[in-house]
């Protein structure tokens, strides 16, 4: 489970930046005290436009960036004072992570399970298992420099899930990949329902968010607008798509500030 209650995230503002974002202030209001909750066995989407704190949020969640204010708990643990218990219950997954070029999978995916303080034998069960669900071991012993974007996301998710996390977070997973790749990782997203693991999920894409999601969460410049189930989304929309109601909250929203 994640709970995130009254969350604000503050940067501070160079004099470059200011004077681009021609403002006199020191500091930027990336999140502005949100609040939700993600529960197990669901798909929790948070959706927003470029810069809206989406990505911020994420990263809160998974102890890369500390709260300013507020707190957040996975799994019962808190992210500030409790950060190590919090990324041993937690999978981070986004299309932008960096992997090592000189290693193969097989030694990455084998590097990142003893991080995580896992035995041998297994990390091998949890390998074998991953490498056939992801089709990884045609690739498992070539250099990761050598793979293709799709195979590296691949790699990515098997990174990622090799700990069996109760709670995962997928950041614009499938964001450049072919459908083929792509569609291997909503497989695994809706697995990851399945097996009443905590998933919160962001996406640029509509049809996989319409496809995937339970419940969703709207945010823009740092604030919710909608916070409830997919369901209620659907019944109170006033326009033909999600797509088209999703722009339709966030230009209110742009009115109305």
């Amino acid at each position: 489970m994640i709970e995130v209650n009254n969350l604000t995230k503050t940067f501070k503002l160079s004099r470059q930046q200011r004077k681009k974002m021609q403002t006199a202030t020191g500091v930027v209001k990336a999140v502005d005290g949100i609040s939700f909750q993600c529960q197990p066995g669901k798909i929790f989407s948070l959706l927003g436009p470029n810069g809206a704190g989406k990505t911020t949020t994420l990263r809160m969640i998974a102890t890369i960036l500390q709260p300013t204010y507020g707190n957040i708990k996975v799994g019962g643990y808190d992210v500030n004072s409790e950060g190590a218990k919090v990324r041993s219950k937690i999978g981070f997954l986004t299309g932008t992570t960096g992997l090592y070029d000189r290693l193969t999978p097989d030694e990455l995916v084998t590097y990142f399970g003893k991080l995580n303080k896992m035995d041998s034998i297994h990390i091998q069960n949890r390998k074998n298992e991953l490498f056939s669900m992801l089709d990884i071991k045609s690739f498992a012993s070539k250099k990761i420099g050598e793979l293709s974007t799709g195979m590296r996301q691949k790699v990515s998710i098997a990174r990622t899930m090799i700990h069996d996390p109760e709670v995962i977070v997928f950041d614009e997973p499938t964001a450049g990949l072919d459908v083929i790749t792509a569609e291997s990782i909503i497989s695994m997203i809706q697995q990851c329902k399945e097996d009443n693991k905590t998933v919160i999920f962001s996406s640029h894409i509509m049809s996989e968010v319409d496809l995937l999601c339970d419940e969703l969460a709207i945010i823009h410049k740092g604030k919710i607008l909608f916070n409830d189930e997919m369901e209620n989304f659907r019944k109170q929309m006033k326009t033909d798509s999600l797509t088209k109601d999703f722009i339709r909250l966030v230009e209110e929203s742009e009115k109305a500030s």
